[in-house]
């Protein structure tokens, strides 16, 4: 067993696991206790780390404290490995859904997606606190006369620099943003709607795209500083082509955590991105630039990547919506590899209904015919006939997180059931802490394999320090550690399977806790702070270990006035229901949004 071995988890069948809400099944909160680590102490600790002999000790003793050897390394499980979250097609059906016809463009797909759309959406646009500008408001904006594309983007530009100042007043939204390509953009559509030509309802509308997804004529960095010059950026990615095709206004390159690897969006190179909300607070990771320009109005829609809640994780923290599809719905053409099986984009909007068009434009549709599963749109307009919806709530998992969100998501879905009469399910899903740490197994085994060939070659000191930290402990996973993951992916896909049996979607808080407050010491080195770090990924790891859609929506605020979301899951292929759903949702909380302390009004109406 080894000298600081404890005795390995032993696995009963699948099959014979209690998934009902009186399940025996031991709920296993994260085994967290390292202290928060920054500044010089992150130095003294990549160190320790990188000593051959002494850092290989540390590691161990690392994984031994979080439980990974006794849970995943040295466990006994029954199942065979499982490497992907590919899910064949499922024809489920769904209600209150448009089926698109096959053979769309990207542009055509938006039509139909405004189509499903209400005529006028006043609690949404009228809220007493927040009044956020929609696609379709932009699109009306242009179309009238009102004013154009080009006034739009200088009035972006100029909200960029501002918001770009010394101290807080750099909230480091962007990596990069280039003003002459983005009003070259905007010329361009303000010529097409004086022609009465717009390409769709999304010409003119400014798009953020985080720096892991390729993107003309920016360099992808992956919020490091030495990536772009050891892979160049040649062409746009497969999402970022289609949103081009539609006349979106490519708005830069948004700030993120350096590699994917964290979760607080504090980058050493780029600047840490702050909190809309409150400026002195992490805007979330990885895909922290694009939730905060698209909370602090700049643009309504952002793409993000979300390997391990990156999407949806730091939409909950800034209050939008975060969208992550089914895995196989879009194109990873173009996309930083940083995880194979656990990443895809997805989508930051300000509302459920842009969320909507932003993914009509990029659902992969390049697949034969007969591969390519179904697309189904949401009747929007026709969200409030739903009727026998369940919620699978499992109350151990819902209940592990800061009482001002369980109070609140509680509440969120009592809204729910007294506004449409949807019901709340008990399960129990199992294994939820042995699911996490086998998806960082996976994660960070993909990420160091795919980063080998630069990595071999570059100097340390290039590499921030917690991302040392990072790669460090991804490199020290064992070939058996990856292959017992996906042992436990087959089995959490089988549990998974059986609870969508009797609900159509899992419901949880998003997070764990809220956004949490950027110290000073943290800005240079970044920080090691795992305890929040296990709070805020606490409910994202199936979403991208199981590669299900999800999705999250803001239903209120903390007491200190921060966003708090709650995310819901779906079947694979079910995106028209969950996007139902989070508009039900943001339908019944929108009254009681709040504005943004940083917001810009693009469309100058106030």
């Amino acid at each position: 067993m080894g000298l600081f071995s404890s005795p390995a988890k032993v696995y009963k069948p699948a099959a014979d696991v209690d998934l009902g809400a009186g399940s025996d099944e031991f709920y296993i909160s994260p085994n967290v206790k390292a202290p928060r680590v920054a500044g010089l102490l992150v130095k003294i600790f990549v160190w320790i780390l990188e000593m051959p002999i002494v850092g290989q000790i540390v590691l161990y003793m690392l994984k031994k404290d979080n439980l990974i050897n006794k849970l995943v390394s040295d466990a006994d499980i029954p199942e065979p490995p499982l490497f992907t979250a590919t899910h064949s097609w499922e024809d489920i059906p769904e209600q209150n859904v448009t089926l698109t016809k096959p053979g769309l463009s990207a542009a055509e797909r938006v039509q139909e997606a405004v189509g499903c759309l209400p005529a006028r959406l006043e609690s949404t646009l009228s809220s007493p606190g927040l009044k956020r500008w929609t696609i379709k408001d932009f699109y009306e904006a242009y179309s009238s006369g009102e004013t154009t594309p080009v006034q739009v983007a200088t009035r972006f530009l100029a909200a960029v620099k501002e918001s770009s100042g010394p101290g807080m007043k750099n909230m480091a939204f962007f990596i990069s943003c280039d003003p002459e390509d983005v009003m070259r953009q905007a010329q361009e559509s303000t010529l097409r709607y004086q022609r009465g030509s717009p390409l769709s309802a999304l010409d003119g509308v400014l798009v953020a795209v985080k720096d892991e997804i390729d993107c003309l004529p920016y360099p992808t960095t992956g919020g490091t500083r030495w990536l772009a010059a050891a892979r160049p950026c040649e062409a746009d990615a497969a999402c970022v082509a289609q949103l081009r095709a539609c006349g979106a206004i490519l708005a830069g390159k948004a700030n993120m955590h350096e590699l994917g690897a964290g979760t607080s969006g504090i980058n050493p190179h780029h600047g840490s991105t702050r909190n809309p909300y409150n400026a002195s607070k992490i805007a979330g990771g990885s895909s922290s630039g694009s939730a905060a320009v698209v909370c602090a109005g700049l643009c309504p829609v952002a793409l993000g990547v979300d390997g391990g809640g990156s999407v949806r994780m730091p939409a909950a923290l800034c209050g939008v919506v975060g969208f992550k599809p089914t895995a196989g719905r879009l194109s990873n053409a173009g996309v930083l590899p940083l995880n194979w099986t656990v990443g895809m984009p997805g989508i930051l909007a300000g509302t459920v209904e842009d969320a909507l068009i932003a993914y009509s434009a990029i659902v992969d549709q390049s697949q034969p015919s007969y591969l390519r599963p179904e697309l189904n749109l949401p009747q929007l307009k026709s969200t409030l006939s739903m009727n026998n919806i369940k919620l699978a709530k499992y109350a151990k998992w819902f209940n592990d997180s800061a009482e001002d969100i369980r109070s609140c998501c509680d509440k969120a879905l009592q809204t729910l059931h007294a506004h449409y009469g949807w019901q709340t399910v008990d399960v129990t899903i199992p294994e939820i802490e042995e699911m996490r740490l086998a998806h960082y197994v996976t994660i960070g085994s993909e990420c160091t394999t795919s980063l080998a060939k630069y990595l071999d070659n570059l100097k340390k000191s290039e590499i921030g320090w917690d991302a040392r930290v990072a790669l460090s402990v991804y490199g020290s996973f064992s070939s058996r550690a990856y292959l017992n993951a996906q042992r436990l992916r087959n089995r959490q896909m089988y549990f998974h399977k059986e609870i969508f049996k009797t609900a159509d979607v899992i419901v949880s808080p998003m997070t764990g806790v809220t956004a949490y407050t950027l110290q000073d010491d943290t800005f240079d080195t970044g920080e090691l702070d795992y305890i929040n770090g296990a709070a805020l990924v606490r409910y994202s790891i199936s979403g991208n270990f199981l590669g299900l859609p999800a999705i999250t929506v803001k239903v209120g605020y903390d007491n200190g006035g921060l966003p708090i979301g709650l995310q819901f899951i779906g079947r694979p292929w079910s995106e028209a229901t969950l996007l139902h759903i989070a508009f039900a949702m943001q339908e019944a909380c929108a009254k009681g949004y709040k504005k943004p302390e940083v917001f810009y009004d693009l469309l100058n109406k106030e």
